[in-house]
């Protein structure tokens, strides 16, 4: 059992302490405790390994470990809630996203960070790169070029690609809103969904909802809402604003909340507590950004029947690790060439189908330590990726 006191505050020492020589390490699969296990696991042996894969490039995918290796990618440009710190200072949270990667999903994991923000220059260094590896979880790529990176490199690689601070984000977001609107006895078809936050998981998150069928999503940025008469949309956002805010609502935050249905915070702005006792009886706050939310969650549940946060120290916690370490497994055991927006969606409906019967106010998505979830998530997105035709041999 351990001894460590789980409540006492974490102190900058054991912070520091904890990531001396970084948090990751390689071992073997087998002992090299002999000639005979070094002839097996390097020369000779290995040389008939090689010379098989060279004759049946097949052989790659079963006789290393690419196939089952996640590169965890970035260029630093938006780590955490630090901005544009660069490649090297980036590095521990890409080493903590590979170890997520390995304890939750069960997957080899390396963190790859690279010093340059060219587009194409990280596709090329990705495309020499390929036989590494099987898989690539983009991460902290600031927006808009984060968009582009993302699909020139699901372009170019046959292998799964998934920007996590869009997809993850928007996958545990529908599966709390899943649970909530059922406690809310709301339907998807009529809701009213405020999103504050138009970069990576902003967008993200309109397009998985529209694509789940809510009925109206309210899209808001730095110069209020997101509509088709404005001039000064990029493109990512041009295109959302033609599926979105049917109703032209022009304003800031308090008045596309006026009736809403569901709140979603990805953004570090503020929301007053007025705007949210505007909003429609029996509403849901989902206040994700970190480690302040938008509304504190004691304030929003004044008004609020469900809330939510991105933080662990509050119920309802709606974190990523709920959604990327099972998609990412569910995808290479299927051996899909590519994620699909159907295996997202079923990613989502597997994490909320995991509450179960124990739902409630507080209780809308399982704990991202509830072993059940990764397991889960990959049955419903190998599922979701056969029916898709995505399925393939992928080295």
């Amino acid at each position: 059992m351990s001894t460590t006191d789980t409540t006492a505050p974490i102190t900058d020492d054991e912070v520091f302490t904890s990531h001396e020589g970084g948090k990751l390490t390689v071992e073997t699969t087998m002992p090299l405790d002999s000639k005979r296990a070094l002839s097996i696991a390097y020369t000779p042996g290995v040389a008939k390994v090689s010379r098989a894969i060279h004759e049946d490039p097949a052989a790659h995918a079963t006789h290393t470990w690419a196939s089952r290796l996640v590169v965890v990618l970035s260029d630093g440009t938006a780590v955490l809630g630090l901005g544009n710190i660069g490649a090297a200072a980036s590095l521990p949270v890409m080493e903590g996203k590979s170890a997520l990667f390995r304890e939750f999903g069960g997957l080899n994991s390396i963190p790859l960070v690279i010093d340059t923000t060219d587009v194409d220059e990280i596709v090329e260094t990705m495309v020499r790169l390929r036989p590494s590896f099987g898989a690539v979880n983009l991460e902290d790529v600031v927006a808009p070029r984060c968009f582009e990176l993302e699909q020139k490199l699901i372009e170019a690689l046959d292998c799964p690609v998934m920007h996590d601070d869009q997809h993850g984000t928007a996958v545990v977001v529908l599966a709390a809103l899943t649970n909530a609107a059922r406690l809310t006895g709301r339907s998807f078809a009529d809701t009213r969904v405020v999103i504050a936050g138009a970069g990576a998981a902003g967008i993200a998150v309109a397009d998985i909802l529209h694509e789940a069928g809510i009925g109206d999503i309210i899209l808001t940025d730095s110069q209020g809402t997101v509509h088709r008469d404005r001039d000064d949309l990029n493109a990512v956002k041009a295109r959302v604003a033609g599926f979105t805010n049917r109703e032209s609502v022009i304003g800031g935050i308090s008045e596309a909340l006026d009736g809403a249905d569901v709140f979603v915070g990805v953004s570090s702005s503020k929301v007053p507590e007025e705007a949210v006792a505007r909003m429609a009886p029996d509403s849901i706050v989902f206040a994700l950004s970190n480690p302040d939310p938008e509304i504190m969650p004691e304030v929003a549940a004044r008004h609020a029947a469900v809330v939510a946060t991105g933080r662990s120290d509050f119920p309802n916690q709606i974190n990523n690790v709920l959604a990327f370490p099972g998609i990412f497994r569910g995808a290479l055991d299927a051996g899909a060439r590519r994620i699909t927006s159907a295996m997202k969606v079923a990613a989502a409906t597997a994490i909320a189908d995991t509450v179960g019967e124990d739902l409630g106010p507080d209780y809308i998505v399982p704990s991202p330590l509830d072993e059940r979830v990764a397991a889960d998530v990959a049955a419903a997105v190998i599922e979701a990726a056969r029916q898709d035709g995505v399925t393939g041999e992928v080295g």
